[in-house]
């Protein structure tokens, strides 16, 4: 708002008198519709949200609340996680987005890692305590089990990168099952048929990728193929080739398939590395498709086509959850849950199949 003062213009803070003017309201009608503190109409609950959004009011509410309800947020990790390394750098990418997001916001943030693959939720719970934790994140670990023990603490808590199907706490995490789909879709778009999904037995967000490639058949309108899924021991470079050198020794057909959709980069970069020690051609004999756009992607010979997922977007998601539940300060709110979209990046692994 601008405001002159004796000749010279002086700019001032939108406050809620100016939106309850601009709406055409009174001020406790202006309050009532913020808050969602009393009933009123649609109309009107609307009138003044626009203003208030028009003004920019809405705006200075949302940074007012960041600084007043989010100070100390605990990250609590597995074992596995934390250390930094190539087949890891998932997980380092959406660390280090949360990082640049909290330093943005002035929030301090408490690691919590567990000495083992699993986390404890009474231990999780401890530190929270411990730290004064306005908050608490979890890294990847979705089980139901370490979900439903959460959820009975009664703390403001998101899971990143992770997903509850019981919907009883919040979580952040990218389109996995629709990216899946999106790439297999556009294997299938260059005439693929025989397309093997190369996986492991991952969490959550890893089988939807697989619903992601059943879904692009059923889409087009093509059967499932049958025998076409390989699960890797885990999802490292290493198993990938482990895995593949292992399928074509039995079949060097590949079972028929002309593309393989790996559920992620490391496992696609340890295909290209068995392919050319058997003397594959890439893309020429078998296309490979892979999942996540981690940089080593990029240098691979070829370069790898990918998923992309938004890795380094998720953290600030994540603390707009927290956010948003402790200004509610309502514990009726139902759990959200908030995915972010992918794409499908082209290089040079993936062609038509071969004539």
């Amino acid at each position: 708002m601008r405001r002159e003062v004796n000749g010279p213009i002086v700019e001032r803070k939108t406050n809620l008198k100016d939106v309850a003017r601009e709406a055409g309201v009174s001020l406790s009608t202006a309050s009532h519709a913020l808050n969602g503190t009393a009933p009123l109409t649609v109309e009107v609950r609307e009138r003044v949200l626009e203003s208030a959004r028009r003004l920019g009011y809405l705006e200075i509410r949302r940074k007012k609340a960041t600084i007043a309800t989010l100070h100390v947020v605990l990250l609590a990790l597995t074992s596995d996680a934390a250390p930094q390394s190539d087949v890891n750098m998932v997980s380092w990418t959406i660390l280090n987005g949360l990082r640049r997001e909290c330093e943005r916001r002035g929030i301090r943030i408490v690691p919590f890692v567990s000495a083992t693959m699993r986390l404890d939720a009474a231990q999780v719970r401890d530190a929270a305590e411990s730290e004064k934790a306005d908050g608490i994140v979890i890294l990847n670990d979705d089980r139901p089990e370490l979900i439903r023990a959460l959820s009975a603490l009664n703390r403001s808590m998101v899971i990143l990168n992770g997903e509850d199907p019981s919907m009883l706490v919040d979580t952040v995490t990218v389109e996995n099952r629709f990216g899946a789909r999106l790439g297999t879709e556009h294997l299938l778009s260059l005439g693929h048929r025989r397309i093997l999904h190369l996986t492991w037995q991952g969490r959550t967000t890893i089988r939807r990728r697989y619903d992601g490639y059943v879904d692009a058949h059923l889409v087009t309108g093509l059967p499932v193929p049958e025998n076409m899924v390989v699960v890797a021991e885990s999802y490292e470079p290493r198993h990938g080739k482990q895995v593949m050198r292992a399928l074509l020794k039995a079949d060097r057909s590949l079972r028929g398939a002309t593309a393989i959709f790996c559920a992620a980069d490391n496992l696609a970069l340890g295909c290209l590395e068995a392919f050319a020690e058997a003397g594959i051609s890439v893309p020429e004999e078998v296309s490979v498709l892979g999942f996540d756009d981690i940089v080593p992607g990029e240098f691979s010979t070829p370069a790898l086509s990918t998923i992309q997922m938004p890795a380094d977007r998720l953290g600030a998601a994540a603390l707009s959850l927290l956010e948003q539940r402790l200004i509610a300060n309502d514990p009726l709110r139902p759990a959200h849950r908030l995915e972010l979209g992918c794409r499908l990046i082209l290089r040079g692994s993936v062609a038509p199949p071969p004539r």
